[in-house]
């Protein structure tokens, strides 16, 4: 009886001991497993952090420039031309004798190709480009490149030397392009951007160099320059050289605002901080002149002659200023005569555009077109008057 009881005990203990065994092994298995799986579980996790702070920081780089310079960029376009200009040959004087005609030929007037280039965007999907006169207006061939690296024959539908200001045309369709703004609801110090091929580096990957900068000023009348008239200008620090000319200045909503155009370099070879945009409204009126009729129709008459005043002019008719052009005559039965100005008036403005001097009553004059009505202020023995004057058809 006790062996029996004695070999069930053995038996029970020997089981407790087997399946204790086997518990511990069962254990170490699954706390293995376990610090298997948090190893791997530690590692997503920390290379799901680290992409998390790539995308934040990536996230963080792109603003209101950055998407803006990628939204504008497919419809700036690099314009390269050829022109055929025309020199006379200094030494010709030596060689007007007939004598010497018969060997050496006419040596006066001849002619050479010029490249030159400049910037453009595509204000259509069907391709009509703008950029300045200066750059396309006298050239026998144009080349447009777009950022996908094409070349395209450029036609020129029509230019306006006076505002520089050229339309052009190149063949297809769904062309990407810019959006035009509002440049009478531009503010002083809001963010600009200046889109180009400055020195032709759109070629070298077939993409617009891009600068940043403020609007600086607002309405500036600059001088003329080679009979072109540039008034109430946009003027930036958006750096603007050359081959930046007939790019679009952009606003921080992707709109353009402006055409540049001009840099003041006082003597340098580049830009200091002083470019100047043709404002987007002038340019939206003049393209569509352009589309319409290929010139601007400035055949009116005004009937009157002006000087500029100077000091002794500005002491004689107790001005406080040389700013603004006295009248000298009149001729009967023109515009001038018959919106009441007489010699002696000094014209202070002309609707919304204060007169400097001379050149500035023309380039103002410029921006009208025939059978208009435009407001002149005027001075008259002291008192401040407003007269209307009609742009009539040249007699």
């Amino acid at each position: 009886m006790n062996t029996t009881k004695n070999l069930i005990i053995a038996i029970l203990a020997i089981l407790v001991l087997v399946g204790g065994i086997y518990i511990v092994d069962l254990k170490q298995d699954q706390t293995g497993d376990i610090n298997s799986n948090d190893s791997s579980l530690t590692e997503n996790t920390f290379q799901q952090e680290k992409q998390n702070q790539n995308d934040e920081i990536s996230n963080s780089r792109k603003n209101i420039i950055t998407e803006t310079v990628k939204k504008i960029s497919p419809g700036v376009v690099g314009i390269n031309v050829i022109e055929i200009q025309k020199y006379r040959d200094p030494f010709s004087s030596f060689f007007d004798d007939p004598f010497f005609r018969q060997f050496f030929g006419d040596r006066g007037s001849r002619s050479r190709e010029i490249k030159e280039l400049g910037s453009g965007y595509l204000i259509s999907s069907d391709g009509y480009i703008v950029t300045n006169d200066h750059v396309a207006g006298n050239a026998s061939q144009i080349t447009v490149t777009l950022t996908n690296g094409k070349n395209y024959d450029g036609k020129l539908i029509g230019t306006d030397p006076v505002s520089d200001i050229a339309l052009l045309k190149i063949d297809g369709h769904d062309f990407s392009h810019v959006n035009f703004g509002n440049s009478d609801d531009i503010m002083i110090g809001e963010w600009v951007i200046a889109f180009g091929n400055p020195f032709g580096l759109f070629e070298i990957n077939d993409k617009p160099t891009v600068t940043v900068g403020v609007v600086s000023a607002l309405g500036m009348n600059l001088e003329p320059l080679n009979d072109r008239y540039y008034l109430n200008m946009i003027q930036t620090d958006a750096a603007i050289n050359g081959g930046n000319s007939g790019g679009p200045l952009v606003n921080s909503l992707g709109e353009v605002i402006g055409m540049n155009t001009l840099i003041y370099t006082a003597g340098s070879q580049g830009s200091i901080g002083l470019g100047f945009a043709i404002p987007i409204n002038k340019v939206k009126r003049i393209v569509n002149e352009l589309k319409k009729n290929g010139k601007i129709d400035r055949d009116f008459e005004i009937g009157m002659r002006i000087q500029g005043i100077d000091e002794s002019i500005a002491k004689y008719y107790h001005l406080d200023r040389t700013r603004g052009v006295i009248i000298t005559n009149v001729y009967p039965g023109t515009p001038a005569d018959k919106a009441g100005l007489q010699a002696g008036d000094i014209i202070l403005k002309i609707d919304k555009y204060i007169i400097n001097n001379e050149d500035t009553v023309f380039g103002v004059f410029f921006e009208f077109r025939t059978g208009q009505v435009v407001n002149l202020e005027i001075v008259r023995d002291g008192d401040i008057l407003n007269k209307k004057m009609k742009l009539e058809p040249k007699r």
